[in-house]
């Protein structure tokens, strides 16, 4: 592994995130989002509202994309950060348009999509979204599950770029409500359009309205490489 992947493996395991720019051109960038502009935006995994477009199980629902995401230079840094073993759990795409005023507030992303609720020791709690099963795995998958971000516009704090609190990964389920600010390291991730910022789910993280009147799209796509348990299979698994 090069000494440029070599930092960005240790900002993963210290900090829980990475941003990694210049892994599309502007024209693979541009590729991406004609695809999603010719879509048939009827389909019931579109949500469109004046304040956010989103596509559920986007790999899924657009299929000819995966090609245009999964480019050798994504495919390649995977592998050099992670393994061969990780597969796609979760895809969504985002668009915060100009005037959007939604915020996120802080959080860890503790939930999985899975392909039935079923009682399985040790998974739990459970949550329905539109006809998806979400539930709580156990701590060690979501320790080892990672998330990686793919930005279609370049974004910063004033159009919604994330913020994360540095190191909170390490501190498993970790509730808003006690953050301690006199500790903690608030960073927001800048990103160029064409890089991505990875991150494990159990970072801290939350995201401002946007101020300056740009759009943030973003593909978020989660990976994992464990058997789920009790029968339980992922609702959109993908290899690549």
């Amino acid at each position: 592994m090069d000494n440029h992947l070599t930092a960005h493996r240790q900002e993963i395991v210290n900090d829980g995130f990475t941003v990694i720019n210049g892994i599309y051109t502007n024209a693979e960038v541009k590729s991406i989002l004609d695809v999603i502009a010719s879509a048939n935006q009827s389909n019931p995994a579109f949500r469109k509202t004046d304040d956010l477009f989103a596509i559920r199980q986007f790999l899924k629902e657009l299929p000819q994309v995966v090609p245009l995401i999964f480019n050798d230079k994504l495919k390649a840094i995977i592998t050099a950060l992670f393994d061969q073993d990780y597969f796609v759990t979760k895809s969504i795409y985002f668009d915060k348009p100009e005037l959007s005023n939604w915020f996120v507030a802080w959080h860890q992303d503790l939930t999985i999509v899975v392909d039935k609720k079923t009682d399985v020791e040790g998974y739990g709690p459970w949550t329905v979204k539109q006809n998806q099963f979400g539930v709580q795995p156990p701590l060690p998958i979501l320790k080892d599950n990672f998330t990686i971000r793919i930005h279609l516009d370049d974004t910063n704090e004033a159009n919604g770029a994330l913020k994360a609190i540095t190191g909170s990964h390490l501190k498993d389920i970790y509730r808003p409500e006690t953050i301690d600010w006199n500790i903690e390291t608030e960073t927001t991730c800048n990103v160029n359009a064409g890089g991505f910022m990875i991150m494990r789910p159990l970072l801290l993280h939350a995201s401002n309205r946007t101020t300056n009147n740009q759009k943030r799209r973003v593909v978020h796509i989660e990976f994992s490489r464990a058997d789920l348990d009790g029968g339980l299979g992922w609702a959109e698994k993908l290899t690549f």
